[in-house]
């Protein structure tokens, strides 16, 4: 058994192989929480659960460290526009990112660290980095000297001539313009800290070398983020904890982004699609298995459509399920390996779709043995995919998803009951054997958005897929 992950910095699909024999340490580049989180910012995070359930499915022993970017300049632009303290912006917005992941099923962080909690750490790496001649101070700022770090760009595989580094205000006393800020001296109103070169705050990229070294020691297994990640953020990432004498990640996983209309999924755009909302008209777990199931590396186009079709999509294997519990009257538990085509799946770059064409093909030999009145076989066709669903975090069994299943837990008594009603209705006509009157029934029911089903213990209503 051997997972293999394309690194980005190789450019290619390598065999993992850990640091520390059984151990897996992950950091990922978490929210900057400058405002609520939308499908794109949760994608990441949800992409990582998958990885982190796999490895630990693998038998590893998972170190998984997601940060938090409280501090930065679009928060600090938000609290001037609202009149607001930026830490009570950040912390409002934290609060949603970890009620975004926590509805769509991702497991807590080993640690969640805070960019503001790790100052010290910060102005330490900066001494060790100007002591070095790597960085250096210029009215106020610090700076860290690209062309004194040879590696510089490798990941992004560019060409320092040709570099256009992003700057911000008040960027003043640049040797060069390729350089790029781990300090911002203070300006006023603003947030700052004390440090041996002034009052101010950290840039964006130190704070994750910093937070890194402190969870994760001086070399990790994974580091992750989005594509939009790896420049300049991770790219000035390596330069400064190589430079500072750390060996940093061995490999570099990227996911790719939510689109929509082929652009990015972004708030300065105004074509994102918040969490909150999200999961007010679709169900978690559908929102789950249509941000989960697509390959990490690739793209994912939004639309209402695509949506439906994930719906109806986990509307199979979720009534499969259902209909196998019924028949076996009672638990039945996962199996305790998946398949080995679907373990084959995974070991290779984490392929969830193929994975997920292995849980279908069994959905579709379970119904055929409930068709046959096989029940052993049913049996043994959910607990495989109870297995295999269990690695994704979609088995609908699984006590995160109780009660989510009817979208409405407080509506279901009052909507089954009215259903009861018309159920009876139904069973009468199918009494005095006016099959036209019971189908017209089922009918009007099926597209009021129910499914009914009749089953040995009598009919069943579902809610499916809307029309």
């Amino acid at each position: 058994m051997t997972i293999r992950l394309y690194d980005t910095s190789a450019r290619q699909i390598r065999d993992f192989v850990p640091l520390t024999a059984g151990c897996v340490s992950i950091y990922l580049c978490g929210a900057t929480v400058q405002a609520a989180p939308h499908i794109g910012h949760i994608r990441s995070g949800l992409n990582f659960d998958i990885m982190r359930r796999w490895f630990e499915y693998r038998g590893y022993d998972v170190t998984f460290i997601r940060n938090v970017t409280d501090i930065d300049d679009k928060i600090i632009n938000k609290s001037a526009e609202q009149g607001r303290p930026w830490w009570s912006i950040g912390y409002e917005n934290e609060r949603a990112f970890n009620a975004g992941y926590d509805v769509l099923g991702c497991l807590p962080p080993t640690y969640e660290p805070r960019a503001t909690g790790h100052i010290t750490e910060m102005i330490e790496m900066m001494r060790g980095l100007i002591e070095r001649g790597h960085a250096y101070e210029a009215d106020g700022n610090v700076y860290f000297d690209v062309r004194s770090f040879p590696g510089y760009l490798e990941l992004s595989n560019q060409d320092l001539d040709d570099l256009r580094q992003p700057s911000g205000e008040g960027e003043t006393g640049k040797r060069d313009q390729r350089d790029f800020a781990m300090w911002k001296v203070a300006k006023d109103g603003e947030p700052s800290w004390e440090t041996p070169w002034g009052r101010g705050r950290p840039g964006w990229h130190l704070e994750c070398s910093a937070m890194a070294h402190k969870y994760l020691g001086t070399a990790f297994d994974i580091h992750g983020g989005g594509i939009d990640l790896i420049f300049p953020h991770h790219e000035n990432e390596i330069a400064q904890a190589k430079a500072y004498g750390d060996e940093f990640a061995k490999y570099w996983v990227h996911n790719g982004w939510v689109t929509m209309s082929g652009e990015k999924m972004s708030k300065s755009l105004g074509n994102s699609v918040l969490v909150s909302e999200m999961v007010k008209a679709w169900r978690p777990i559908v929102l789950r298995y249509y941000l989960g199931t697509p390959h990490y590396r690739s793209m994912i186009e939004y639309s209402e459509e695509a949506l439906r079709e994930a719906e109806s999509a986990f509307a199979r294997i979720e009534g499969f399920v259902q209909r196998v519990i019924e028949k076996a009257g009672g638990e039945v538990a996962a199996a305790p390996e998946v398949p080995p085509a679907f373990a084959e799946a995974m070991d290779d770059d984490l392929g969830v779709p193929q994975a997920l064409a292995i849980i279908h093909t069994t959905v579709r030999q379970g119904n055929s043995a409930l068709a046959a009145d096989d029940k052993e076989a049913a049996v043994a066709r959910l607990a495989e995919v109870r297995a295999m669903l269990g690695v994704l975090g979609l088995d609908p069994l699984d006590p995160h998803w109780a009660g989510e299943g009817d979208r409405g837990e407080d509506l279901h008594g009052v909507v089954d009951t009215l259903v009861r009603l018309v159920l009876d209705q139904r069973q009468s006509a199918r009494d005095r054997k006016d099959w036209p009157a019971a189908d017209a029934i089922r009918d009007q029911l099926n597209q009021s958005g129910l499914v009914i089903e009749d089953s040995p213990t009598g009919p069943r209503w579902t809610l499916g897929p809307r029309q």
